[in-house]
């Protein structure tokens, strides 16, 4: 069931974009490409006590931000083939990882991002802290809390088990994962904003 979700998410994401532009900008690939790229290490670090409760940083706020929601997506779904591949996810849980550790952090991002763009102050440092530094701690907050009903669910194993080695542990990966974000968008507008899809200059900038 989580791989036909996520291939229906995938699917309409992959109908929305303009292909023809993106097969015409050379610049905007070897972005997805580096992106998708950078993702695998990051993915690839993870800690945990028992077998099926690692925990790792996501970093999925900053590629929803300047991917933008489709994009993005597909993207993400690269780097987790990266990382099944080489052996650090099982196929098996393939779908699982996909729906909930890849879609599930990206819509939420975009959301706080869209949710921020329609009804904050548009100026740089809203941008930053809550699209960027916010943000990236509401994403691995959903990410773990729908994983750990996930398990629980799935009976591998009971929630006191899952509480005490897997969800106790995600105040301690709020702000890092925030951090992480945080600083990522602020290098990225500071140095390269046209590598950022949702950072718009005439409405981050010129604001007084």
């Amino acid at each position: 069931m989580s791989i036909l979700l996520s291939m229906v998410v995938l699917l309409v994401a992959a109908r929305g974009l303009d292909w023809h532009a993106w097969l015409a900008d050379k610049t905007r690939q070897h972005l997805c490409f580096g992106a998708a790229i950078a993702l695998v290490p990051l993915w690839m670090l993870q800690a945990g006590v028992k077998e099926g409760l690692e925990i790792h940083f996501l970093g999925l706020t900053t590629l929803a931000l300047m991917l933008g929601w489709r994009l993005s997506q597909l993207t993400a779904l690269l780097s987790l083939l990266l990382v099944t591949l080489f052996g650090v996810e099982s196929w098996s849980d393939f779908g699982i990882n996909l729906l909930l550790g890849v879609i599930l952090p990206l819509a939420v991002s975009y959301f706080v991002f869209l949710l921020s763009y329609s009804y904050l102050y548009r100026h740089l440092f809203v941008y930053i802290f809550v699209a960027g530094f916010f943000n990236g701690a509401l994403a691995i907050a959903a990410k773990t809390l729908a994983f750990a009903g996930y398990l629980t669910w799935s009976g591998q194993y009971a929630w006191p088990t899952v509480l005490d080695n897997y969800v106790s542990i995600l105040p301690l990966l709020l702000f890092p994962e925030a951090l992480l974000n945080g600083m990522a968008i602020t290098l990225l507008v500071v140095f390269r904003p046209q590598w950022v899809r949702t950072f718009y200059d005439r409405d981050y900038l010129n604001n007084k």
